[in-house]
């Protein structure tokens, strides 16, 4: 990755987070001069990889749908043909849920979903399907609006609206819906199956790490409707490859990711932002700075004092994290494993699936890239919930990793029996591992914003010239929300004519 020796640009992004490169990689495209500033040596945020003794290990993400599949409602899919840039990926159909005693197989096709279910409870088989056409109709209905022609410029809401009015009006049916808690969804469809109840809450706490009381109805309607209508698929060279392709579209567009370079300070002058500081003095001017830092980090660290009223970096500072994580990276023999497949959910008996160490996430990606591990060996990414309280570098640190790591062990165990005499490479992170790695307040997952109770912000920001991206703003956590956060930040930057011209190429 190139260096440029000016220090004046017309759009600065602080991080290289999915949100970071997404709103870069639009901006760049449409013209913008664009400057992404990543601290880590690695770009891609929490989508980082890294590589040990040959292993290639994805930090974060590793589920996706749509990568491939030109009418995927994926946002990320459709940045990416924004910028003339493609992922390889391969396809697949099933994931397993395992539970006490149970183990039920998700499938990329609602029908076959239901009919899973129904081994296990032939009542709550009939409430899912229900549910999940519900979930459909959203998904069909928000489909009409293109995530690419979205914008926060209100100057551009009538031309919006002249263009998808037909569209808006196929929404009316689910407003009240789309912002709702899902579990009000699921009481409006007689869902009571208490085996079910518990898999959707498990479903969405995978996505936004709240369950069903608190995750929004838009973010399941969207993972329920792509899992039914487009393609489950793994990106050949893991998430490394996508973060590796929207560099490539940034810099093919003239724009520059330039790593090993931490913002220190965001400038402001009388309300309007005037570039950057980064950690080694430089200055960097610029009309327009986009934060992909978290709403904590961003008014916490890298604002003046008095930028903006008090009042409302209060109510930004009072935003409720979910918890950080627990991470197990293995490398293993995959001898005898040749029917292994690549993604698991494992939930030991508890009251709280949201407790720490209680809904474990597998993720085994060699199973569709044998290229990312050895010849002969397998390698999986484990993850839960964990409390970053408490976490200190001290004498007791690798005794209380080693015991917070146990369920992550017991849950891969629940795939693999004879693990332990398959190990070669084992990697225990923390919730200090992971606010290090990927500069994030105290490790957390993204903002706890509870559905029914608040919404996630807009892009702007009371400071004229600065805008936020990432899981911090609309529409919330998760890769394809970020995504969407990026390209509606950079919508809302450029005349919506760019953005129809845009979408008559990709579209027409």
């Amino acid at each position: 990755m190139s260096t440029r020796s000016d220090a004046a640009e017309e759009v600065v992004v602080i991080g290289s987070g999915l949100g970071g490169l997404c709103a870069g990689a639009m901006l760049a495209q449409y013209g913008k001069k664009v400057l992404i500033l990543e601290a880590h040596y690695e770009a891609g945020g929490v989508a980082h990889g890294f590589t040990k003794d040959g292993y290639k290990f994805d930090t974060g993400p590793s589920f996706y749908c749509g990568l491939t599949d030109r009418g995927s409602l994926n946002p990320l899919k459709m940045v990416l043909d924004s910028v003339g840039e493609q992922v390889p990926s391969v396809a697949y159909d099933e994931f397993q849920f395992h539970f006490p005693g149970e183990t039920l197989s998700i499938y990329d096709n609602n029908r076959r979903y239901a009919q899973a279910v129904r081994s296990i409870s032939p009542k709550g088989a009939a409430q899912l399907e229900r549910f999940t056409n519900r979930m459909v109709q959203m998904y069909d209905a928000l489909k009409k609006i293109p995530t690419i022609a979205l914008t926060a410029n209100p100057w551009a809401f009538p031309k919006l609206f002249l263009l998808n009015g037909l569209a808006f009006a196929g929404l009316a049916p689910f407003a009240s819906s789309l912002q709702a808690p899902v579990s009000k969804i699921l009481d409006e469809e007689g869902v009571t199956d208490a085996f079910v109840r518990r898999l959707i809450d498990i479903e969405c706490f995978l996505l936004s790490g709240l369950k069903a009381d608190g995750t929004i109805t838009a973010e399941v309607a969207f993972m329920v409707g792509e899992r039914d209508k487009s393609i489950m698929e793994y990106p050949i060279g893991g998430a490394t490859a996508i973060v590796d392709a929207l560099v490539r579209g940034i810099e093919k567009h003239g724009g520059e990711v330039r790593l090993r370079s931490r913002v220190k300070d965001i400038n402001v002058s009388r309300g309007r932002v005037t570039g950057v500081t980064t950690a080694d003095g430089k200055v960097v001017s610029a009309g327009t700075v986009i934060s992909n830092a978290t709403v904590w980090d961003t008014f916490s660290k890298l604002l003046p004092e008095g930028a903006v009223p008090r009042s409302y970096k209060s109510r930004q500072l009072a935003t409720p994290p979910v918890e950080s994580f627990m991470h197990l990276h293995v490398g293993f023999s995959s001898s005898g494993l040749d029917d292994l497949i690549g993604h698991h959910v494992v939930s030991f008996e508890c009251e709280d699936i949201a407790q720490p160490g209680k809904t474990c996430m597998i993720s085994i990606p060699s199973v569709w890239d044998p290229a990312l591990a050895p010849e002969g060996q397998h390698l999986a990414h484990v993850y839960t919930l964990e409390s970053s309280d408490g976490w200190k570098r001290d004498k007791g640190y690798k005794e209380k990793k080693k015991d917070k790591a146990a369920p992550l062990y017991a849950a891969l165990e629940r795939v693999i029996p004879d693990l332990r005499d398959r190990i070669n490479v084992d990697l225990i992170g923390t919730p200090l591992t992971h606010e290090t790695f990927t500069r994030r307040y105290k490790g957390s997952y993204g903002p706890a914003i509870v559905a029914g109770k608040g919404m996630f912000p807009g892009p702007g920001t009371p400071v004229k010239g600065l805008y936020r991206v990432g899981d911090s703003v609309l529409p919330g956590i998760g890769v394809p929300a970020v995504a969407a956060s990026g390209i509606i930040c950079a919508n809302t930057l450029v005349d919506y004519r760019l953005t129809e011209s845009l979408m008559r190429k990709l579209y027409s």
